[in-house]
């Protein structure tokens, strides 16, 4: 048998036969056995289960990292899939979006679930826990697929692979039940300790631990007004017939996707105009703060929101909160000694308040530019004063946050809160998680507009992430309204870009693991041709060709 040199992050090096598992190399690491789920075998995501074929540099991923919370999460949603298919298999699980350290989920048993039921479904979960029992990965035929998913009566997964037609496909297996594989799991059903299901609306929420502590549940912090939107958008997407990739997929096949485009288009128009009737309702409202995280649309949401509010007859003047800084002599750092910009404490909030409530007194007032070369605010004679018709555009991370503008009176702003939130499913089992769609659209518009990489994206992105937590998601439910700007069928569009991109991450990175799991993500769409997006299409803010300028 061939021998194989496996080297650890220790500088302790190993040969072993090829074809190990990492769960027999786990004494290898200093690390606690348990707190290892995964293994990156040159950058690559590896399950504890999977053999290794080659020399490697293998490292642990741990249940306190943001590759381990995944691996653990997805194991989580096979093991309900896999519980609901023991104790209701005629009913129709389906996995939503993310909540409050949570999914939400829907069981079609032809009525409403009870919490008996729900209860039910955890015990199973907890009884498959305590079995310990070894999930394993199997490589089937396309043949052998569409008859078990059929069997199974997985109806999105069969439908997929009507439009992905691999010779082969790789399934996760617990007992009698398998489902599509999107990644790695955990070893065993042993290792899924953490959970609760909550009852939520009419279904239910699959609780999980964050990443930062791994082996206990957060409280739960609900934010209604985002799963209203949410429900909204799905309800819409049930209406079409598009509720997953495989949908999608249908239609691009068939040549229908132009008026799928065309509709998501409207819906989404339809749903800024009625935030900018809302705004007109406030009949006070003088300033209208836009916050999102990254990639969410922003700069173009700013841009057709103010059409929307032109209709009805204002005068939309835009001030941005770039100009504001303090300047880098007074700039926070951070805990590695570089620049924070993205604090609040790098903005000058007191000369900010004074400048808004003198527009809203009548007063003119000079407007500050900033030199980012130079770290320093300037003026250069740009002047500003609000007629009767007009009304502020203020878009920036610290919109939602009230100690950006503690002077202003609450009736004077009308606060607004974007997300990506796509209502698409791969498949019945597994979702699209908002962070990827929006880091998706930045690798593309970091590429056409920024000349990065998508390994320089991915290599900041946890950074990116980490000041969205501090800075804008505590934030949201002060919004007075909220808007997903997730378009159905962009990630269609997005593939065409951003697969070369992610391709040129080569293994000796330690982003490759991301771009691989990305790439396997952008593998369930079909594509779209750039020349299928409309001109103002939210997308033209990543892809280009924009009929705004921005």
């Amino acid at each position: 048998m061939k021998n194989i040199n496996i080297k650890f992050p220790s500088g302790k090096t190993t040969t072993a036969p090829a074809g190990i598992t990492g769960a027999e190399l786990l004494d290898n690491f200093e690390q606690d056995k348990e707190s290892i789920l995964a293994v990156l075998v040159n950058n690559s995501l590896f399950s504890l289960n999977q053999p290794i074929p080659y020399n490697a540099e293998i490292e642990p991923v741990l249940d306190s990292d943001k590759q381990g919370a995944a691996v653990y999460r997805r194991s989580l949603c096979f093991l309900l899939a896999a519980a609901a298919h023991n104790i209701y298999p005629k009913a129709h699980l389906l996995v939503g979006h993310s909540l409050g350290y949570g999914y939400y989920y829907t069981l079609d048993t032809g009525r409403k679930i009870t919490k008996e039921e729900i209860s039910s479904l955890e015990d199973e979960m907890k009884r498959l826990v305590k079995e310990d029992i070894l999930i394993e990965t199997d490589a089937i035929s396309y043949k052998d697929a569409k008859e078990l998913f059929a069997k199974l009566e997985l109806t999105e997964t069969s439908k997929q692979l009507n439009c992905i037609c691999p010779p082969y496909i790789k399934v996760n297996r617990l007992g009698d039940f398998s489902d599509m594989f999107f990644g790695p799991l955990v070893r065993s059903t042993g290792c899924l300790k953490y959970f609760k299901l909550m009852p939520y609306d009419e279904s239910f929420l699959l609780r999980f631990p964050n990443t930062s502590n791994p082996h206990k549940l957060t409280e739960f912090h609900d934010i209604p007004t985002l799963f209203s939107i949410y429900s909204r958008y799905k309800k819409w997407g049930k209406q079409l017939g598009v509720t997953s990739a495989a949908s999608l997929n249908e239609l691009i096949k068939q040549r229908n996707i132009n008026e799928f485009i065309y509709t998501c288009e409207t819906f989404q128009t339809k749903c800024i105009a009625d935030i900018a009737d809302k705004i007109h309702e406030r009949k006070k409202a003088k300033v209208v703060l836009i916050a999102g995280p990254s990639s969410s649309g922003k700069t173009t949401t700013s841009m057709k929101l103010s059409l929307q509010l032109q209709a009805l007859g204002y005068r939309p003047k835009l001030i941005s909160l770039d100009n504001f800084y303090v300047g880098r002599d007074k700039n926070p750092k951070d805990e590695n000694g570089n620049y924070d910009y993205e604090c609040l404490e790098a903005l000058d909030i007191p000369f900010l308040n004074q400048l808004l409530n003198d527009l809203f007194n009548g007063k003119e007032v000079e407007i500050p530019q900033y030199d980012f070369a130079a770290g320093q605010r300037y003026f250069n004679g740009t002047k500003m004063v609000l007629g009767p018709n007009d009304i502020l555009m203020l878009e920036g991370i610290h919109g939602l946050n009230d100690k950006l503008t503690p002077l202003i009176d609450p009736e004077l702003k009308f606060k607004i809160y974007l997300s990506a939130l796509t209502q698409l499913n791969l498949d019945d089992h597994n979702r699209i998680s908002t962070s990827d769609n929006r880091l998706i659209r930045r690798i593309v518009r970091d590429s056409n507009f920024r000349g990065k990489s998508a390994q320089d994206t991915i290599s900041m992105w946890d950074n990116v992430q980490k000041g969205e937590k501090l800075h804008i998601f505590p934030f949201q439910g002060n919004a007075d309204a909220m808007l997903n700007t997730a378009l159905d069928y962009e990630l269609a569009v997005l593939k065409v870009y951003a697969e070369p991109l992610l391709r040129a991450v080569n293994p000796l990175c330690k982003e490759y693991s991301e771009a691989e799991r990305l790439l396997r993500f952008l593998n369930n769409f079909s594509t779209i041709p750039a020349t299928a997006v409309p001109a103002r299409s939210i997308i033209r803010e990543f892809i280009g060709g924009s009929a705004f300028k921005y």
